[in-house]
């Protein structure tokens, strides 16, 4: 499941924020109406002709692309006005976002470093640490300190989050789980902290105590439908299938397109159903 480049790292950087004035507003309803896409895209390209120094309509052109889910001509786009534009640290947040949504995550780094040696601004440290601790890379130590270094405590608890992943991911667990906690006492809410700390003790085979973890955190958001795959997940490993086919249903529940609680559910329910079969024979 890609449950922190895509979950956390977007959820954080918002990625282009559209806030279009009324007159200006376009509004995508037929997929199918080819004309409609043309005069929406011809507006776009004439505005930003007319005031080409206007970012928020760049950004407008490349979300218009990136809504049709044509993420090569949001890119190429992104790239063209980076020639002309090269030392705007937005253009290369969107790059590296737009790269990292399509999985080139080796070309989003170098994206995000060169956004942040113009700008750093906070979520570009924490997104390319988050990205960092995912490669096992060390850097992700010092982009952390240096989050808390530029911002002291607003972002600390990112920082320490970034810290636990690079260390899950280096398969040092305690250490992991100790930030993770630290996280959990700076905001009791942080869903990711929950997730990755649960995570870190199933790798540790600790399954009671990740249950414990995830039904707190789903106790705290009833709607977290990726804590109650976990959950079911968890329940599986300690043979209690009918309470992990229970984690999955409250998983799509709140969130039907939950693709991987609507597998496992469905494996769970075949297995579950072949051995009944078997035992009836």
């Amino acid at each position: 499941m890609k449950r922190v480049i895509f979950i956390y790292c977007v959820s954080l950087s918002l990625f282009i924020s559209c806030h279009q004035s009324a007159e200006n507003e376009i509004k995508i309803t037929n997929k199918n109406d080819s004309t409609s896409f043309s005069a929406a895209e011809n507006k776009l390209l004439n505005d930003v002709k007319l005031f080409p120094d206007s970012l928020l309509l760049k950004e407008n052109l490349i979300q218009y692309y990136r809504d049709l889910s044509n993420d090569s001509l949001a890119l190429k786009v992104a790239n063209d006005f980076i020639k002309k534009d090269s030392l705007n640290a937005r253009l290369w947040h969107i790059k590296a976002i737009l790269l990292l949504e399509n999985e080139d995550t080796l070309n989003a780094i170098p994206s995000f470093e060169k956004a942040i040696d113009i700008l750093p601004v906070s979520t570009d440290l924490i997104d390319l640490g988050v990205v960092y601790a995912y490669q096992k890379n060390s850097k992700a130590l010092t982009l952390s300190n240096n989050l808390i270094a530029l911002f002291k405590d607003e972002y600390k608890k990112e920082a320490l989050f970034i810290k636990g992943l690079y260390y899950s991911n280096t398969n040092n667990k305690k250490e992991a789980i100790s930030f993770f906690d630290q996280c959990i006492s700076i905001s009791f809410t942080f869903m990711e902290a929950y997730r990755e700390k649960a995570l870190a003790l199933c790798d540790l085979k600790k399954y009671n105590e990740a249950i414990l973890v995830l039904t707190k955190a789903t106790t705290l958001k009833n709607k977290y439908d990726e804590g109650y795959y976990y959950l079911g997940k968890c329940y599986e490993k300690i043979n209690k299938p009918e309470m992990a086919a229970d984690s999955y249903r409250k998983a799509l529940l709140f969130n039907p397109e939950n693709e991987e609680a609507a597998e496992a559910l469905d494996v769970l329910v075949r297995v579950y159903t072949n051995q009944n079969t078997n035992q009836n024979k």
